[in-house]
């Protein structure tokens, strides 16, 4: 699991590539870091190459999710691919991100 952050502006894209499994998700949560303390501004969280996420990925994504709720920021999955997005409405993660 890789994940690059980039900065334009006020707008922060974390690309997710790879598999976000139990074990990725570990590393995942620390390489999440840098979106977590600018969670008061648009972070877009491009899946276009993330192939896989477990539950354990979910937790990092849903605790991005609620910072950003707390500090008036806003999340956006891209470009997730059918299977992922079959997880994302089976867990209802559907209802707490914008998707495009």
């Amino acid at each position: 699991m890789n994940l690059e952050i980039i900065k334009d502006g006020d707008v922060l894209t974390g690309i997710l590539k790879g598999r976000l499994d139990t074990l990725a998700a570990m590393q995942f949560s620390k390489d999440l870091n840098p979106l977590m303390e600018n969670a008061d501004k648009h972070i877009i969280l491009d899946c276009t190459d993330l192939e896989f996420i477990s539950s354990s990925g979910l937790r990092c994504l849903l605790a991005l999710r609620k910072k950003t709720m707390v500090e008036g920021g806003d999340a956006i999955i891209r470009g997730a691919n059918d299977e992922i997005m079959q997880v994302f409405k089976i867990t209802g993660f559907t209802q707490l991100f914008k998707f495009e």
